[in-house]
């Protein structure tokens, strides 16, 4: 018993750990928490969580799958679905990505999250047009979410329509977080399709110093002809 009520206090203060932004130190307690089968599910919902955070997306979805296929119900099973979609998406396997939040969609409203992930997940299978409609559901929803106003931005400028619109976007999106590489690399290319190489360049290069081996970012320098100059 005592063993139990050590593991649960463990796993209280890794929450702590994790809430901080400590995702390294909740790990390290969660290495020596002590569980029984029934607490299990809080253990790997957290290990899941720091792995996730920290990029380590494999071992994430080893601990994440778990949970949704564990027959659990509620909002922690909804959060592993939404968080295992952005996990596929990043890994190359929207389908899988699509599949969680058709899930999803299907036990609750849309929110601009969902919306967000949609669209980024029509996007990358190549449907164009769904991605669209998805990412405007999404800025609907929430006007000021800098996520959203990328994703938007960034298809509208892909897809050479309503270009001015995907410009403001992506310079709000941008204005929001000024340090993420993605947000600065959709304003360069907003940029390049209006005509402005000189800021297309300077807003992609600023992304690619930060993520060099992005193929999307790569792509973007050698279609602005600047590729090593």
């Amino acid at each position: 018993m005592k063993s139990k009520e050590n593991g649960k206090k463990t796993v209280e203060k890794a929450f702590a750990e994790y809430r901080a932004g400590d995702y390294e130190s909740a790990l390290l307690l969660l290495a020596s928490a002590t569980v029984d089968e029934d607490d299990y599910l809080d253990l790997a919902y957290l290990l899941g969580l720091c792995y996730m955070r920290l990029g380590r997306y494999e071992e994430a979805l080893l601990y994440l799958e778990q949970i949704v296929t564990s027959g659990e119900t509620g909002s922690r099973m909804k959060q592993c679905r939404l968080t295992l979609a952005i996990i596929y998406s990043r890994t190359g396997r929207v389908k899988l990505a699509e599949y969680e939040l058709k899930k999803l969609l299907a036990e609750q409203d849309e929110n601009v999250q969902l919306c967000s992930a949609m669209g980024y997940a029509c996007w990358e299978q190549g449907r164009k047009d769904e991605a669209l409609v998805w990412y405007k559901k999404a800025v609907q929803k929430d006007p000021g979410n800098s996520n959203a106003m990328n994703g938007y931005g960034y298809v509208l400028a892909c897809m050479e329509t309503e270009l001015p619109s995907a410009l403001a976007l992506c310079q709000k999106a941008c204005q929001a977080a000024p340090n993420n590489p993605a947000y600065a690399d959709s304003l360069g290319w907003a940029y390049f399709k209006i005509g402005n190489k000189d800021l297309a360049e300077h807003f992609v290069r600023k992304a690619a110093k930060k993520i060099p081996e992005n193929k999307d970012i790569k792509q973007h320098l050698e279609a602005i002809g600047r590729v090593g100059s």
